[in-house]
């Protein structure tokens, strides 16, 4: 790995929250190709709102569309060429985690087998517009290889980096954490799993309503937070963060510079 970036690729505004951002990843490997962890908000979402998201979804979210935040845009800004991302790698595929995909059509799609599955299943959470344009796309089954205690999937990218998908289902029936390591120091992207860190420690924050509503499963959605708690308390030196916290995304903003 030559470098990561951290990408802020959603602009929401809720009733609780006017920053929710998408925290995605930019990985650049020493010889030049780029690994993108989760997309956000895509070009031909901006351009073309109503028939990629539609209007009915926008507000229910609270989207707030950005040509700057997206990851093609980002990539171009660092001075990076967004032809060299080869792998997109999602967490899930909810709609602010896609729309950026097909803006990278020579990308291959890695995703949990689960998740393509419940995609496929016509669960209305998801948007098939974001795949239209037939990406390669990489399911991931169950694995017996463990993770500090957790499930792991390897990702077959061919590339330096040795990136993991780690099952933390119940936003999703399929949705993953992802890890890696920079500096012999391991990275776990939590995705969804939450959307505020402070959901961890207050378990009556009203955030904690609005995760229940979203998940496919509860249940599990609680079991998985209880796992990212005892990972956290077990392994302080692993660095941990979601998708949605503007807080956690603020510590990283200074960190976009060469490993």
């Amino acid at each position: 790995m030559k470098r990561i970036f951290h990408l802020n690729c959603v602009k929401i505004v809720i009733p609780m929250n006017d920053n929710v951002i998408g925290h995605c990843l930019l990985i650049e490997e020493n010889n030049g190709d780029l690994i993108l962890i989760d997309t956000g908000i895509g070009v031909q979402d901006i351009e073309s709102p109503d028939k990629r998201l539609g209007e009915e979804l926008i507000k229910a979210v609270g989207f707030q569309l950005d040509m700057e935040l997206t990851a093609l845009n980002q990539i171009r800004q660092i001075g990076l060429d967004p032809g060299r991302v080869k792998h997109c790698i999602l967490s899930h595929l909810d709609p602010d985690h896609t729309g950026g995909i097909a803006d990278f059509p020579q990308a291959k799609v890695h995703v949990a087998k689960e998740e393509y599955q419940n995609f496929e299943s016509g669960n209305p959470r998801y948007l098939k517009e974001h795949l239209a344009h037939h990406p390669e796309i990489l399911e991931y089954s169950s694995s017996d290889e463990q993770w500090f205690g957790l499930e792991a999937r390897r990702i077959h990218t061919q590339l330096e980096t040795e990136i993991l998908l780690i099952p933390l289902f119940g936003h999703t029936f399929g949705h993953c954490g992802i890890a890696f390591q920079r500096n012999e120091k391991w990275i776990f992207y939590t995705g969804d799993a939450y959307y505020l860190r402070l959901e961890l420690e207050d378990e009556q924050h009203p955030v904690n309503q609005l995760a229940a509503a979203r998940a496919d499963d509860n249940t599990k959605r609680l079991e998985s937070i209880r796992k990212i708690k005892t990972l956290m308390k077990d392994h302080p030196e692993i660095e941990i963060f979601g998708y949605h916290d503007a807080k956690e995304f603020s510590k990283f903003i200074t960190e976009n510079q060469s490993v």
